[in-house]
């Protein structure tokens, strides 16, 4: 089947690579390069780099709604569409270009958490499961019907960028299943009022509350590793939490973010329960362990962690 590919980021490789062992890929539509790194350089996606390392033409639209790209993109004369991350909204001029349509694939069991960042959101609220849908695309936001899905748990203690490196592989896999039945499946309509939205992750929701319940701040690290980062206010100065775990407590008492003694370590007070961070990264330092953090800034049992 002669497929173009629209995709971004590092999560869209595994799929890209599928439809170039199994498909042909007639071309691929990426975002422009632009600044990354520490040192602002202008950098290409991920996805062109192995689309030209592949030989496969490449289209950078800065806004795929100006109509001047669709005389570009009807010219690889493509079956049908895959999406992955492209990271803008198709028009239903774009969507209808190939013959067979446009098929997407999601991050998560639409219609729960449809948006940018919905491994980010699954982890943040506390989801036992999650995994991947494809679906016809159509101009709504992750509306479409669905085609396909396959479901996994998430692991205790799993980071978001974790669970996307497993979610990457699971979706290029459930992909190329719904390519072989196109034709054969039944879209199923997405129902409404299930939905849940997954919007871009924003700096103030990496911001650790620790008046929440000891899994919400866990889920909160947990969904902002690796970006923004869940962050708190010590009396050291600013610190992010990478990892962490909850922990019960035999009483419930203590003012929130509070660092207590707690089974030969030190652990925060949560709004119920407690958290303890296994690592940490003080602002503009390297990563440590919570324990070479607490002897370094020289932290002990009453000192307090703040909302930043």
């Amino acid at each position: 089947m002669r497929v173009l590919f629209y995709g971004t980021p590092r999560f869209a490789l595994p799929t890209l690579d599928a439809l170039l062992a199994a498909h042909e890929v007639v071309g691929v539509v990426t975002q422009p390069d632009r600044p990354a790194g520490r040192g602002q350089r202008v950098a290409p996606p991920p996805v062109k780099e192995r689309a030209v390392a592949a030989g496969i033409p490449v289209l950078q639209p800065e806004r795929l709604r100006d109509p001047r790209w669709l005389d570009p993109l009807r010219g690889v004369r493509a079956d049908v569409a895959v999406v992955v991350a492209f990271g803008q909204i198709l028009p239903r001029a774009v969507l209808d270009v190939p013959a067979r349509g446009s098929i997407n694939v999601h991050a998560s069991l639409l219609p729960k958490y449809r948006g940018a960042a919905p491994i980010a959101w699954a982890l943040i609220r506390g989801e036992a499961e999650t995994g991947v849908t494809t679906f016809q695309m159509d101009e709504g936001m992750d509306t479409g019907p669905i085609l396909l899905s396959e479901r996994t748990s998430i692991r205790p203690g799993e980071t978001a960028g974790e669970l996307a490196d497993r979610l990457s592989l699971m979706g290029a896999r459930v992909l190329i299943e719904t390519l072989a039945r196109l034709g054969t499946l039944s879209p199923i309509p997405q129902g409404d009022a299930e939905a849940t939205l997954a919007p871009r992750l924003r700096k103030v929701d990496g911001r650790v509350d620790w008046r929440e319940p000891a899994p919400a701040i866990v889920g909160r690290v947990h969904g902002c590793n690796p970006w923004p980062g869940a962050a708190t206010e010590a009396p050291a100065g600013r610190l992010t939490i990478w990892r962490a775990r909850a922990v019960a407590r035999e009483s419930d008492g203590g003012t929130p973010g509070t660092l207590v003694e707690a089974g030969g370590g030190v652990v925060v007070i949560a709004g119920v329960g407690a958290v303890e961070p296994t690592l940490v990264q003080p602002e503009s330092r390297r990563t440590v362990t919570w324990p070479e953090y607490l002897r370094g800034a020289r932290l002990r049992a009453g000192d307090r962690l703040t909302a930043r």
